[in-house]
């Protein structure tokens, strides 16, 4: 029952305490190790910058996830206590619940006040994409766009991998994810970033889609459009060039009852409601709702596996 204690007292440390410093946070450690580790794949051939690509994945994840996967056996060994303790430490940083919230919180806060300037500049830490020239409702669209494709990337799908293969393979889910965000985009980094955007790809084939169908569970629970976000969630979810961000996005967007947008890009759901600030606290209702049924349901897969081995 080690992996049951460990994982309920990763959460406990996320909804008390939330993030570490930034300056002992691993993620922060693993942007800084993959921004040198870039610097000598630049300005090469597509081939070559390809073939880069892989390595820096390879030598980041070798980095962080083999101490892990090393160290927490011996540790284990030796004191059990101490073992979940460090465990669900490291566990907790693969993931976050209380930030995202949080964050999202800042934008609709900076927003009530009209203080979009800030809600831009705050907005950038949700979003990868340019927030300088959006008005109040596209900045409103894009943090509950961000919020419904972060519950799987920043919750279900790092305690996904902590179910099959335990602390290290939450920790290699955060590596090819933060690698994913910092150089897995069109532009600078097109074929330097490709590997990890497509590892990442395959990563949250499948987190996203229990994630989006918690979400019309969530929808009901939360007495939103259940049906709704059912049916927007299986129109809309490929008019995004994500395999996967489109899932949750639009399974949200039809509980909502709102259309998300992207201007340019993509529109997902149907305009019956208008975006406000509620609809952000609508959001995060949902997504709440979907983090405690996800961690539900890993409790009592965890604890069938033990009752039937």
């Amino acid at each position: 029952m080690h992996v049951l204690l460990i994982l309920f007292l990763a959460l406990v440390i996320d909804l008390t305490l939330g993030e570490p410093p930034r300056v002992i946070h691993p993620v922060v450690w693993i942007g800084k190790v993959a921004s040198f580790l870039i610097k000598g794949g630049s300005r090469r051939s597509p081939t070559v910058q390809f073939l880069y690509g892989l390595g820096v994945v390879l030598a980041a994840a070798g980095i962080f996830v083999g101490p892990v996967y090393f160290v927490l056996p011996y540790l284990k060994s030796l004191n059990l206590v101490a073992y979940v303790v460090v465990a669900a430490v490291i566990l907790k940083t693969s993931f976050s619940l209380k930030e995202l919230r949080r964050a999202a919180l800042r934008v609709k806060n900076l927003l009530a006040e009209d203080k979009l300037a800030e809600a831009r500049f705050e907005l950038r830490s949700l979003v990868g994409r340019d927030t300088g020239k959006l008005d109040k409702s596209l900045m409103v669209s894009a943090a509950v766009e961000s919020v419904a494709e972060n519950s799987c990337d920043s919750f279900v799908a790092p305690l996904f991998y902590f179910l099959l293969f335990g602390v290290p393979g939450a920790v290699a889910y955060r590596v090819i994810n933060t690698l994913d965000a910092m150089i897995g985009h069109h532009g600078e980094f097109e074929y330097l970033g490709k590997f990890a955007a497509r590892l990442d790809s395959a990563a949250n084939f499948i987190p996203a889609r229990i994630t989006a169908l918690t979400m019309v569970l969530s929808s009901w629970i939360c007495r939103k459009k259940a049906s709704a976000a059912w049916q927007i969630m299986l129109r809309d979810r490929g008019k995004i060039e994500s395999p996967n961000a489109g899932w949750t996005m639009s399974a949200i967007a039809g509980a909502l009852g709102v259309q998300l947008e992207k201007a340019g890009y993509y529109k997902l759901g149907d305009n019956h409601n208008s975006l406000s600030l509620s609809t952000i606290d609508a959001s995060l209702q949902i997504v709440t709702a979907t983090a405690l049924i996800w961690s539900l349901l890993l409790i009592l897969a965890e604890v069938i596996y033990h009752v039937t081995t």
